[in-house]
């Protein structure tokens, strides 16, 4: 079997590519793909607790504690203690945190509209449901 009739090879071809793409868009900002995911994720109203970072985006602990630390270093979020459960401690934007999520917010909007646009909605319907099937059978790691 050659690697362009699996499946796989077409998702990780598709996905380098995006990610190459949203990387040299984050780059213009000073900022990497991921930690423009990351600036996604957290509530801007609210802030977002650590410990709940991680499931959502999918990141290991690890990786997603040194990608935090780089972020507060560089000013773009804070860590501060739940005002109602002091065990608990937020990730919540600063100032600048809040225009970089809204650049990375924009760049998202941008490509989504621009993919979606060439797409009919049937089609994009059917790319849901396989999307749906091969999560069906990956290995859940929560």
């Amino acid at each position: 079997m050659k690697p362009e009739e699996t499946l796989d090879f077409h998702i990780r071809w598709a996905w380098l590519k995006i990610a190459r793409m949203y990387n040299q868009e984050a780059a213009q900002h000073g900022i990497t793909q991921t930690i423009g995911f990351v600036l996604l994720n957290i509530d801007p109203a609210e802030g977002t607790p650590s410990t709940q970072l991680g499931p959502m985006i999918g990141m290991e602990p690890t990786s997603l504690s040194r990608t935090l630390r780089t972020m507060e270093e560089r000013g773009w979020i804070e860590r501060v203690k739940d005002a109602s459960d002091k065990r608990v401690t937020r990730v919540v934007l600063t100032k600048e945190g809040e225009r970089l999520r809204a650049v990375s917010r924009q760049t998202v909007m941008d490509f989504n509209k621009k993919v979606l646009s060439g797409i009919p909605k049937q089609k994009l319907e059917h790319f849901k449901e396989v999307i749906q099937v091969i999560d069906q059978h990956t290995v859940k790691t929560s």
